[in-house]
């Protein structure tokens, strides 16, 4: 199979913006189903101002959704194809052998 340049391109952002630990930790967490940044942030002790720099590079790259209610950010996975490929990551390097 032969991506077009274009492709590659925009595989390879998509895959540099989840490259990061905490990024693909988010990731997974939100595999659950939506979360604010408070959940987010006691699920992995780092402090909302960092946790806010991570999401704001995933949404920019168009890999999860923010919506406001009240004071709280509620966020949640957007691409379908991102789901698809945690959900392959969590079945081949997440099992419990």
């Amino acid at each position: 199979m032969i991506f077009s340049e274009k492709q590659i391109e925009s595989i390879a952002e998509m895959l540099k913006s989840i490259a990061h630990p905490i990024r693909l930790k988010i990731l997974c967490f939100l595999m659950e189903g939506e979360k604010n940044v408070g959940e987010i942030e006691s699920e992995f002790g780092s402090t909302i101002s960092n946790i806010s720099q991570h999401l704001t590079v995933l949404r920019k790259a168009n890999i999860i959704n923010r919506r406001k209610e009240a004071n709280f950010m509620y966020y949640t996975l957007k691409d379908e194809n991102v789901s698809n490929l945690m959900r392959t990551i969590k079945i081949n390097f997440c099992s419990d052998s």
